[in-house]
């Protein structure tokens, strides 16, 4: 394949599916890549990364109940670049997970030959974005569907960070000290700003915004 990784590179896995880790696996051995350790979590993550000697981590955003942007401090600090692996295409994911310090990202509908190429850009120290990366940002610099998100107030986001987690109503009243009847308000605010019709979409975008 062209533009591939060169033999040697050191691959960290980081997905809840044990199916596509085996996947990734064989394609990554098949490429002359070695994988170093697996995990599903950011606990299993933490247990295994010390020894791993990993020069890469291919990091999914959808780890079951946890996000893997908040795997992307502990690699950083740990030295080993992030490179992005994920179902989640929306400019609003792949601009977070940059600003939290990926070094590349890249779908997962996307062909084999890119994500080796995205591997051998990461492991030599480059940026990468895939091309399905950068319609996606091209396509939020030129008109996003959501324009309402940069008038969002400090409370309002955090109001949409707890949909993303999946919190109730009573729960976040409890969390911010406010009153249900007021989280009901932002509810409101939210789908004007954002430009949603309803609470099932208000809940989609809030978990597709969390990663």
């Amino acid at each position: 394949m062209d533009n591939v990784a060169p033999s040697g590179v050191r691959v960290f896995l980081v997905d809840d599916h044990p199916v596509l880790r085996n996947g990734l696996s064989l394609l990554l051995t098949q490429s002359g890549h070695a994988v170093c350790g697996v995990a599903g979590s950011r606990a299993e993550l933490l247990a295994a990364i010390e020894g791993s000697r990993a020069d890469v981590a291919l990091v999914d955003l959808s780890l079951a109940e946890e996000s893997g942007l908040d795997l992307l401090d502990d690699l950083t600090a740990r030295g080993v670049p992030a490179l992005i692996y994920s179902m989640h295409e929306d400019s609003q994911s792949i601009e977070r997970a940059f600003g939290r310090g990926a070094m590349g990202y890249v779908t997962k509908r996307e062909v084999e030959d890119v994500l080796l190429t995205a591997i051998a850009a990461v492991a030599a120290g480059r940026r990468y974005t895939s091309p399905e990366v950068m319609r996606a940002l091209a396509d939020r610099v030129l008109g996003s569907k959501h324009d309402g998100e940069a008038a969002l107030s400090q409370r309002e986001e955090q109001i949409l960070l707890g949909l993303g987690r999946g919190e109730t109503s009573v729960e976040m009243s409890q969390t911010l000290n406010i009153s249900f009847h007021t989280v009901e308000t932002y509810y409101g605010r939210l789908l004007r700003k954002l430009g949603l019709s309803s609470m099932k979409e208000l809940r989609k975008f809030a978990i597709r915004r969390r990663g």
